[in-house]
């Protein structure tokens, strides 16, 4: 599945499960998981497992699914955007 249909994917099953929320409450929700992929992020740090493992991609999924319906509620089409900054970032330098 590439960004885009990543990105329609999302928009539908939020139309169908009812997830409504405006860009604000979104945002928050992101933040929210930022928060929970962190505490993930550290218990694999101290004791990495096969559990804690999945349960970090599990908060990394949220946190992306949260992008991708923040995108959607902002009218961003993602995969463009990606393909214009990789584009950008060919060309910078980073000192």
């Amino acid at each position: 599945m590439n960004a885009a249909e990543f990105q329609a994917y999302v928009q539908e099953f939020s139309r169908i499960k009812g997830f409504e929320s405006t860009i604000e409450q979104r945002m928050l929700y992101l933040m929210s998981e930022v928060g929970e992929l962190a505490k993930e992020v550290l218990a694999v740090s101290y004791a990495p497992d096969a559990e804690k493992r999945e349960n970090l991609g599990h908060e990394m999924f949220d946190v992306v699914w949260n992008i991708f319906d923040l995108a959607n509620k902002l009218g961003i089409p993602l995969e463009e955007a990606f393909r214009q900054k990789m584009a950008i970032n060919d060309s910078r330098t980073w000192d």
